[in-house]
């Protein structure tokens, strides 16, 4: 195997031309090396610059958080302490709500409890007033008591104002409408008129001492009745004096006859007596009876004003025995007394007093509730 001498040669080129380089490719990595560290002192200054910027930076900011951290940490006090506060104060509200709450609750029990009282006191008054009317309407025989006692209750229930006892003015009203409607005696006119009949017993004429009689002329004169009075004529130019003065004289004959043979009639009487006993009585005996009749008609009037009308109308009913057996009743004034107790009579009696039975079951359902 041979060497060959071409490679040789080329060797020995490159192996001079490395002892030459060196010091260039040295310079020239040495510049690079140079701006190389140029550049990288540049770049760490301006790092740590940076740097630096970032430290203040980081600091003021750690600075800040931390004042805002106290300031967070005063914040959060006072705002724990705010709770704390709030939370007492609510939990004060709260103890005062429920106490305000139990109190309204007590309040309202009292008023219902003081507005049932009421109205059940208010129930009681009225029915005890109107059993008190009803008591004292059964001993007069009026019914006033009760009328007062239902409008005095209809005017208590009134101002009350109570739904409830809505039921109970409704049935006042209508008990208050019958009681109005009952039929009652109006004990104020008959003990007027009682008197009056009192007052015509001293002018009664008896059957034992008769009046005498009167001419037609006179009674219708006494009674107010026109009397027929003959027209007198007046004298014409032809008559005479003479035949004016006969006539004159036969008129005045006329008159004097009637007057006499009135006279002449009044001194007998004939009467039919129907009771011999009225003819048998002494004349010191009828003023004895006229007051016996006085003292009945009393006692029919303080019977009337008692409400007592059936021992009013037996004292009446005496009475008109009496007048009828004792006294004259042709005579005007008999009739006028005796129609004076007939009017009486019938008008005397005891109504029927209504009794306030809707009120009282009324009253009984407000007071039982239902």
């Amino acid at each position: 195997m041979t060497d060959d001498p071409v490679p040789a040669a080329v060797s020995v080129a490159p192996a001079v031309s490395a002892g030459r380089l060196p010091w260039r490719l040295i310079g020239a990595l040495a510049g690079i090396l140079a701006l190389i560290a140029v550049v990288a002192l540049v770049f760490a200054w301006r790092a740590d610059t940076r740097v630096r910027s970032s430290e203040r930076d980081l600091v003021q900011r750690q600075q800040a958080s931390a004042a805002q951290v106290t300031e967070a940490t005063l914040l959060a006090k006072q705002a724990q302490e705010s709770a704390r506060d709030a939370t007492a104060k609510v939990a004060l509200l709260e103890a005062r709500l429920n106490e305000v709450s139990v109190q309204r609750s007590q309040l309202e029990e009292l008023i219902q409890s003081v507005a049932r009282s009421r109205d059940e006191n208010l129930v009681a008054d009225v029915e005890s007033a109107l059993r008190a009317a009803v008591q004292q309407s059964a001993l007069t025989g009026s019914a006033e008591p009760v009328v007062a006692a239902l409008k005095q209750g209809e005017e208590r229930l009134l101002r009350a104002n109570q739904p409830r006892l809505e039921p109970v003015r409704r049935a006042i009203a209508r008990d208050l409408d019958r009681a109005k409607s009952a039929s009652v005696a109006d004990v104020a006119s008959l003990s007027i008129r009682l008197d009056e009949a009192v007052r015509l017993v001293d002018e009664l004429p008896l059957l034992s001492a008769a009046e005498p009689r009167r001419d037609l002329a006179r009674s219708k004169a006494a009674n107010g009745e026109p009397v027929p009075v003959a027209a007198a004529a007046p004298a014409s130019s032809s008559e005479g004096v003479g035949a004016w003065m006969s006539r004159e004289l036969g008129q005045a004959g006329r008159l004097l006859a009637d007057s006499a043979w009135s006279e002449i009639r009044s001194l007998v009487r004939i009467t039919r007596i129907d009771q011999p006993e009225a003819m048998l009585l002494a004349p010191e005996q009828a003023f004895f009876l006229r007051e016996n009749i006085k003292l009945r008609l009393l006692n029919a009037r303080l019977a009337l004003l008692a409400r007592q009308f059936d021992g009013a109308q037996a004292d009446i009913r005496w009475v008109q025995g009496a007048i009828d057996r004792y006294f004259d009743r042709s005579a005007r004034r008999t009739q006028v007394a005796g129609d004076l107790l007939r009017q009486i009579a019938l008008q005397a009696r005891q109504g029927g007093v209504a009794r306030p039975d809707d009120t009282f079951a009324a009253l009984a359902a407000a007071s039982g509730g239902r």
